[in-house]
Parts: structure tokens; sequence; C-alpha cells
């Protein structure tokens, strides 16, 4: 997108603020919660099963965790995030969720108006981020309880009508509710679409002249008018997610009009009736849990499916190894497909699919065939619809050189599994950019369950710098919540 000359800020904002937050999903509203004076406090009604960790917290339980020091409190903790902040997050939230329990939390939540720090979440539709875009009748792969927020149970707002894993439509209709509930609606300026963020250095501001970011971008009003806007901001944090750009096989055809990049595309196909069980089958490339997703939508509604995936059905990295079968019975139930079909339909079981383990796809073609190849063969289809679901990366094209310098490896571009945002493990600033932050899948985790570790990080190191600064905002007041 072109730069805008326009100077113009969206209505009743300041020109220039402590934090903004690019991305109003589920890591955008965690942060703005913490950012909006709301601390937690270790709950001295509750023990937690660590009893190292437990020691820890009681020897300074009169503290917020945003006050303390959280390398001490990560220390030895361990979880299925690479970012220890996450873990510990986690472990508070949700102890000994691994192995299956549902212990309380062990955090009572504080409303310090006095430790506001004023920010604003930019994001391009209302609060929830890609959540909105899924499709509804798909269930979420994480539990309704771990898809949670700080302060409001999940089960409160969904009237108690799941007790285990939810659909994405009721998800994205809790986060709504949550910056509601929790007063931050403020802080949100909904369809906004952020087209550069440049680091700025201006001598008159602050103390000896500190460095500003200049943050530029339109709001979408009524009747499609775009109103540009250009904010000054002392922190930037980058809650964009993962879902911007599909990874592409870079394949002859690949353009061709009836290959896709999304399910939601397969889903309008079949509502607007343009598939039915007399189409050509559909060919699904990839093996993850949107291709699954793809290869229940077409199997539900009698579509034909060729399913082509690079990894042998016994890789151990496999998504689908790594889920438990009474949660997730319909990934069992693809990869059951995906096993017993493996070169020949097995007829008799699942007559309208087949897999091509160990396959790329190498072309399409426009009289609407494909080439599928494999070890020793190469394979020709016709078929009437491609999706190549094979994952997403982040788009920080509002980035200089599309942020590919802020990676763990600058020579490539940023990948939230292979190259994420290299940064500080404790207050995920961007060890190549001070005042840059980042968190979520950009830092590598793609679970709201552990994103909300970036939220306390970043909290807790902006609260400190501020506080030593004498900056913190006072409206006075402590509120039990």
């Amino acid at each position: 997108m072109p730069l805008l000359e326009e100077t113009t800020l969206p209505q009743d904002h300041p020109s220039t603020v402590p934090v903004v937050i690019i991305g109003n999903g589920p890591s955008g509203i965690c942060l703005s919660y913490l950012l909006s004076g709301y601390k937690p406090y270790l709950d001295t009604a509750t023990v937690h099963p660590n009893p190292i960790l437990y020691r820890k917290l009681q020897e300074t339980k009169h503290l917020p965790v945003t006050e303390q020091d959280l390398e001490y409190l990560s220390e030895g903790l361990e979880g299925r995030s690479r970012n220890p902040v996450a873990v510990l997050f986690d472990t508070l939230l949700h102890p000994n969720a691994d192995f299956g329990y549902e212990f309380p939390p062990v955090l009572q939540w504080r409303r310090d108006k006095q430790q506001h720090i004023p920010h604003l979440v930019l994001g391009r539709a209302t609060p929830g981020g890609a959540w909105h875009a899924m499709e509804g009748s798909m269930l979420t792969i994480s539990l309704g309880i771990w898809m949670e927020l700080p302060g409001v149970n999940y089960r409160d707002l969904a009237n108690g009508k799941r007790s285990d894993r939810a659909t994405p439509e009721e998800i994205s209709s809790y986060y709504r509710n949550y910056v509601k509930l929790k007063g931050l609606q403020k802080n949100f300026v909904d369809n906004t679409y952020v087209t550069s963020v440049q680091k700025l250095c201006r001598g008159h501001e602050g103390e000896g002249g500190g460095a500003l970011w200049e943050v530029r971008g339109y709001q979408q009003v009524q009747n499609d008018t775009h109103v540009p806007f250009s904010l000054f901001a002392e922190n930037v944090v980058l809650a964009t997610g993962a879902s911007d750009s599909p990874i592409r096989l870079g394949v002859e055809g690949e353009d061709l009009p009836f290959v896709f990049h999304s399910i939601s595309d397969l889903g309008l196909a079949v509502s607007r009736r343009k598939l039915d069980m007399n189409s050509d089958p559909v060919l699904i490339v990839g093996a993850g849990l949107s291709a699954a997703d793809a290869v229940l939508c077409a199997c539900n509604s009698n579509i034909r499916v060729l399913h082509a995936f690079r990894k042998s059905v016994d890789d151990p990295d496999l998504i689908f190894k790594q889920l438990p079968k009474t949660l997730y019975p319909e990934y069992h139930k693809v990869y059951n497909m995906m096993c017993n079909t493996a070169g020949n339909a097995n007829v008799s079981l699942f007559p309208d699919y087949t897999s091509f383990p160990e396959h790329c796809a190498v072309s399409f073609q426009s009289d609407m065939k494909c080439l599928l190849q494999g070890k020793n063969s190469l394979k020709a289809f016709k078929i009437s619809m491609v999706l190549v679901l094979i994952g997403t990366n982040p788009n920080l094209f509002f980035l200089k050189g599309q942020g590919q310098y802020l990676g763990q490896d600058p020579t490539k571009p940023i990948s939230c599994k292979k190259n994420p945002i290299e940064i500080h493990p404790y207050t995920f600033e961007c060890t190549k950019e001070p005042g840059l932050f980042a968190m979520g899948p950009l830092v590598g985790d793609n679970f709201v369950r552990f994103l909300k570790g970036g939220a306390l990080g970043i909290a807790s190191c902006l609260l400190k710098r501020l506080k030593k600064k004498g900056k913190l905002i006072s409206n006075g007041g402590n509120d039990f919540i």
C-alpha cells in the first residue's frame, strides 16, 4: 500500500501516546487489560501445586506479579512454549494443565488506576482479530477454557453450554464481550489499517530527545471512506498474529482461478452449490489442521477428495500424533483416512477420499488438471478445485524490509515456526529494535493459552520503566475484581 501523506488523526485521540498496539486479537486484548491497571496478585486462598514456584510467590505476595522478577519466577519451569514468561503465566492461570488437571488460577486481579498506561489498540475489525474470519462450525484445537483471557471465566460467558472445545464463533463472541466487560472499549480503534511504522528521532522530545515511532494508516468508516491518520508512539507492540499471508507452493498454475489458499473458499463453493457429489474431486494439499478441516468439510458434503501431503503417515511430527483421541475424534478420523487410503482408495471404507502421502503438487493446468509427484511416479488428475493449505506467514509490510531484520535469522523472512522475531525472553522487546515489542505467533506462541505471557512480559517491562521515570498516570484508587 502507498504511504499516506495526510496526518489527520482518529477523533478524540492525542497525537502522541505511550503505547500503540497493532492487532486487536487475543494478544492485543490481553495486553490492553494489563496496561489498564489490572494487576495480578497471588490469591492467598489458593495453593499452587508446584511447591518451589508457590514458595517464590509467597515471598513477595504483597506485590503484583508485574512488579516481580519474572526471570526468577520462571526459573526451572517447563511447558509447551519456548518463552519462559509464557510458561509462567500459563501455570499461574492453569496450574498443571498439561497433566489433565483443572486447578483454579492462583491469581487474584485488582485494579490499580494509578498504574494505567495510556494506549491504543489498532485492529482491522472488531476486537477478536482473526477469530471473526474463521469457519463457524469448526471446533477450536484448544479447550474453551484455554482460550479465555484473565479475569473473565469463559464458561460464564458461554452459559456453560460447552464443557470442552468451542467454535470460533463462540470464541470471537467471548473476546468482544470481554472488551466491554472490562471497560477497555476506549482503548480500541476498529477498522484500522496500518500502512507504515517508522522510527524517528525528535531532539525536542522527552529527556534528552528519545526516539519516537510514527504509525501511519487509515480508518475505514461508513460508506467505505478511508480516513488517513498519523500517530506518534513511545512504544509499539506487534500483535498482528500469523494469518495474513498464506504460504504458497510456488508451482506452475498456482494463480489459476480454481486454486485457493483458504478453507473459507471451499465453504463458499459448497454453500453456492458449485460443488456436489457429481463434481470432479477437490485436491487438498497439506497435512495440518486446516487441511484436515477442509477434508471434513468436503466429505461431510459428499464431495470427492484427493489429499496430497509431503510427509509420511508415520512421521512423528504430524499434528494428529500430538492430539488425544478422546478430545479430537474428528481429526483422528481424518488421520485414519490418510493411513488407510494411501496410494489407492480403500473403497469399502472411504469411497470418496484418497490420500497421497509423500507427494507434492508440481503443476496445475488451465484444463483443470493437476500433476502429483511421488517418490517414483508422476500422476495426473482432473479436478474441480484446489486448496493449498500449508500454513500462513505474518505480513509485516508496514515495517522496514518487511521486518526481516528483526528475525532470529535476519537473512530470511519472518516465519512463526521457522524464523520468529527475536525478543528479550522476559520483556518481549525486540533485541534489534528498542521500543518495539512483539508477542503471540510472531514470537512462536501460536496458542492463546501461551500468548498471554507476552502481555505479562510487556506490561511488566513498561510499568517498571514508566515508574522509574515517574510517568505513570494517577487517577486514584484500587478496585478488587
